[in-house]
């Protein structure tokens, strides 16, 4: 089958989210045909490039988030007056919140929930109504920037029944809304809704939700094209924390939250599935409108081959250092390394011949960087550099260093550095590090955020966060502990290599196509000789690989398909058409 794979600054870009896992997908699954639908976040990760591609990939198609030349469309008086309406409707949806009554709207009687699903398909409605717009007058990115659009978001806003904080915005917090949903709507100008594009796919697959679907969520309007939509990050709960740091206007924070949760509920109630990474992003999914039924739980894969030595106990691949403290991940204040330098000194008064290897760096942000010196000034003030005699050279018990270094050269190496592996993050989606360190077979005391006690499952320790004493006393319970430290890192492994393998993962989401597809009706139509529709024209061994059918299509979409004669079905010279006699219900 041909995937039309759907993702928003990552793969098949160098940097990116998402890159690993989708490399992963596309090259495990070599039986069918991928094309690539990318939209690229900054300037800088379009320079950077490609990752080399595998040859199932059929086609890349890359379009910019980051920025849009006008596309010099000048609307005319009745596409204005569309354009003016729609755009007004999709905000009056945003601006309304939950059951908020808004001008010439009919209220909802009864449950509030009929409320909140008439609110969404409000906003539904508003958003293809646009979309249809920039398909018939070429664009809207004109029109989104424009005058209009700005004068419409403040009539949304001052509007009967528009949320309280959404009255106090001002001009410049009008300016800032307006830009950020241009850039969110910029798929909608795009030209991939075509019968030679996404429509040519059996189903869209969005890599995250958001932008990301966006796409798949048109393909599905205007062609039928199935959507399947993979969080491992839930894109609603990106965008709160993200706000968090922000120093924006509250009227500002408020319009672009509930934008995003009305963009995330119709992603979700479009999706045929919806396939969270685990249970944390599940709830959240459900928290904003996820159908129960449609959610199905595949958990990242990890390539379990490349922790295999220290693992299984290599000769020559495991560090013999009982009293050595691990930590690996990124550099940021997500990860609480405060609190883990403020545990570790109460570690070393319980066992003074501890050590702590944070192994790591600063993430893309440029607030990483300070944190990682505030890090490193916290640790020379906590632990002074230590000497054996006056004539000795002090050492510092905690050391900072990077993968890639003569001590450190792989990231296997990182977790065989020591005997037990810290994790002290206060957010955390899916712990990559930890299920890393549950396949090198090491005991972890980790803090319970996120879907960690998802993923450790009683292989090892699990401490509140912010709780640097409680850090501390699980960390001191493993290091005097050695025969449980070697339980638990094998149970780890065990549990890591059963649930957490990319095997599970391409596996899973193999099932999932044929599952979608088998279930999706038949989008194109075959004939007969005499013009009629040809019962059984599509054999369900035209799913399978091979040259099965010589069967002619013709793609039923809007009234394109009648403009020329039928398409008559054709049979390959002394080869009848293969029928199934369980098709046709």
């Amino acid at each position: 089958m041909r995937i039309g794979l759907l993702t928003e600054g990552g793969y098949p870009y160098v940097s990116g989210d998402a890159g690993l896992w989708c490399d992963r997908l596309v090259r495990g699954l070599g039986q069918h045909t991928f094309d690539i639908y990318a939209l690229s976040r900054t300037e800088r990760q379009e320079d950077q490039g490609w990752i080399q591609l595998p040859p199932q990939v059929g086609r890349v198609r890359t379009a910019p988030l980051w920025t849009a030349h006008d596309d010099g469309v000048v609307h005319g008086r009745r596409a204005r007056r569309r354009f003016s309406e729609a755009y007004g409707e999709l905000l009056a949806a945003v601006c309304g919140g939950p059951g908020a009554a808004s001008p010439g709207a009919h209220e909802v009687p009864g449950d509030p929930a009929d409320s909140v699903g008439a609110e969404a398909d409000r906003f539904a409605s508003a958003l293809y109504g646009l979309a249809e717009l920039a398909r018939d007058e070429g664009g809207l990115v004109g029109a989104l920037r424009s005058e209009n659009a700005v004068r419409v978001l403040e009539r949304a806003c001052r509007a009967p029944g528009a949320l309280r904080t959404a009255r106090t915005a001002r001009v410049p917090d009008l300016l800032t809304v307006a830009a950020h949903i241009e850039r969110a709507l910029r798929p909608l100008s795009l030209d991939w809704y075509e019968d030679d594009a996404l429509g040519s796919a059996d189903l869209c697959h969005a890599a995250a939700g958001g932008a990301a679907a966006l796409p798949g969520l048109l393909a599905r309007h205007f062609l039928g094209v199935p959507l399947l939509v993979t969080e491992y990050g839930v894109h609603l709960r990106a965008h709160y924390l993200a706000a968090a740091t922000l120093e924006e206007a509250p009227a500002v924070r408020a319009l672009l939250a509930a934008f995003h949760g009305r963009l995330a509920t119709e992603v979700y109630r479009a999706a045929v599935l919806v396939t969270p990474g685990n249970a944390h992003a599940r709830r959240w999914q459900e928290r904003c409108g996820a159908d129960r039924a449609k959610l199905r739980t595949v958990h990242p894969g990890m390539e379990a081959a490349r922790f295999a030595d220290v693992g299984e106990g290599v000769r020559g691949s495991r560090c013999a250092d009982p009293d050595t403290l691990v930590w690996v991940g990124r550099v940021e204040p997500a990860k609480d390394l405060m609190s883990l330098l403020h545990s570790f000194a109460e570690i070393r008064r319980a066992e003074p011949g501890t050590r702590l290897r944070i192994v790591g760096a600063p993430a893309e942000d440029p607030d990483a960087a300070a944190y990682l010196a505030h890090c490193k000034a916290l640790a020379a003030q906590l632990f002074p550099d230590e000497a054996e005699g006056v004539h000795a050279v002090g050492d510092n018990p905690v050391s900072f260093e990077e993968i890639g270094g003569p001590e450190i050269p792989s990231l296997a190496e990182a977790y065989a550095c020591g005997a037990l592996v810290v994790l002290s993050s206060v957010v955390e989606g899916f712990p990559v590090s930890l299920v890393e360190a549950m396949l090198c077979g090491r005991a972890t005391v980790s803090t319970d955020v996120g879907a960690v006690v998802e993923v450790i499952g009683g292989t090892g320790l699990v401490v509140p966060p912010r709780n640097p004493r409680a850090l501390a006393e699980a960390c001191v319970a493993l290091l005097r502990d050695p025969e449980r430290r070697e339980r638990l890192g094998a149970a780890a492994r065990a549990r890591a290599l059963e649930l957490f393998t990319v095997e599970q993962n391409i596996t899973a989401f193999h099932g999932i196509y044929l599952e979608i597809v088998s279930h999706s009706p038949v989008r194109r139509l075959v004939v007969d000789d005499e013009g009629e529709p040809l019962p059984f024209g599509v054999p369900a061994e035209a799913r399978v690989p091979g040259r099965w059918t010589e069967t002619r299509f013709m793609t039923a979409r809007r009234p394109r398909w009648a403009e020329g004669a039928p398409v008559r079905a054709t049979l390959p010279p002394s080869t009848p058409v293969p029928v199934s006699a369980g098709e046709g219900a």
